[in-house]
């Protein structure tokens, strides 16, 4: 009984450290990064119905952070083995860049209490899921690599392909629409010999019949509280209703004295779009209301003069620079090259 009384006690112990380690984050940034300044004074052109809080602009960010570094796993896996990446310091880049982009948003309009609800959310869900993925990796993971040998066995080239395919998703298509129990199944279905091909059989097969628990649970969620929208307007000057309309994408909502007012897709499409317009010589006069945009570029530069953050690209070799901007400059970005995404509202 008193045997019993210790493990217990040992488990909760173990279990409140574990949950002192996932808020303590939430703590530094809520103590710490407090957003500081006033909203600068702006008169949208577009109606209540048509604008977007401005400050999300810049909370965006975290959510392709994520992108971004299932991304940098799945190109450092395509060559090298998972425990090459660097886990904890991606978890730590992730809390000091919404430390970073908190403080950034006071003249943006501050943060709402449901963006924290959700920027928090999805921090401890990410930390969480690095943090056991690191501990698995750098044990029983690079055992099995060891005993493998350098010669990559053919389940790490299956799964650096699978993870390379969902961070491509991930760009237009929120995560838990991703079919992981299909994933699983493949790597069920292939009977390939040898330790290295049954451990990651195993171990990845778990991980994402697990990622689709959580994912149909999440989907659930968001279906109950609806849906993002899809789409946003914009207002550019220098291209005519004729000319706009041709572009695939783009609804050509009305002409007004400040340009035209069209309706495009969010996300990844709107930077492909936004590069076509300043293509074609359009201006970006205002977008969802706003006169400001987050933007990132890649460049071989650590640093870049003005940018909010500089981060280095794991497995790239190259360097990410977080960029805001105002609305009416987002061409000539464009058109200098370099634009990753535009991060939209």
């Amino acid at each position: 009984m008193r045997l019993l009384w210790r493990l217990t006690r040992t488990l909760l112990w173990a279990l409140l450290l574990v949950v002192l380690g996932l808020i303590s984050p939430i703590v530094y940034v809520e103590t710490l990064c407090r957003p500081s300044g006033q909203a600068a004074p702006y008169n949208p052109i577009l109606p209540v119905s048509d604008r977007r809080p401005e400050s999300a602009t810049l909370l965006t960010w975290p959510e392709w952070q994520i992108v971004h570094a299932y991304e940098d796993y799945a190109q450092v896996i395509t060559s090298g083995d998972p425990h090459d990446y660097a886990f904890m310091p991606e978890i730590g880049s992730f809390w000091s860049s919404l430390c970073t982009l908190s403080r950034a948003a006071g003249p943006l309009g501050g943060v709402t209490f449901e963006n924290k609800q959700m920027l928090y959310t999805i921090g401890v869900s990410f930390t969480l899921e690095l943090s056991l993925k690191a501990a698995y990796e750098e044990t029983a993971g690079r055992l099995a690599v060891w005993m493998r040998g350098p010669q990559r066995a053919a389940l790490d080239d299956l799964t650096a392909q699978m993870a390379t395919d969902y961070a491509r998703f991930l760009y237009q298509v929120p995560w838990y629409r991703w079919n992981f129990a299909r994933d699983a199944g493949t790597l069920s279905a292939d009977i390939t010999p040898g330790l290295r091909n049954w451990e990651r059989r195993t171990a990845i097969g778990l991980e994402f019949r697990g990622k689709a628990a959580y994912a149909s649970m999440i989907a659930a969620a968001v279906a109950a509280n609806g849906f993002d929208q899809l789409t946003m307007q914009s207002i550019v000057s220098g291209v005519t209703p004729a000319d706009l309309a041709q572009i695939k994408g783009i609804a050509v909502i009305q002409t007004l004295p400040q340009g035209v007012v069209i309706e495009t897709p969010r996300y990844q499409a709107f930077t492909d779009l936004a590069l076509i317009l300043a293509m074609q010589g359009a201006q970006f006069v205002e977008i969802a209301g706003n006169d400001d945009i987050l933007y990132t570029d890649l460049s071989a530069d650590p640093t870049q003069p003005g940018a909010l953050l500089d981060m280095a690209r794991q497995g790239f070799g190259d360097y990410r620079h977080l960029q805001l901007i105002k609305v009416a400059d987002l061409s000539r970005a464009l058109l200098a090259g370099g634009v990753e995404h535009i991060h939209d509202y």
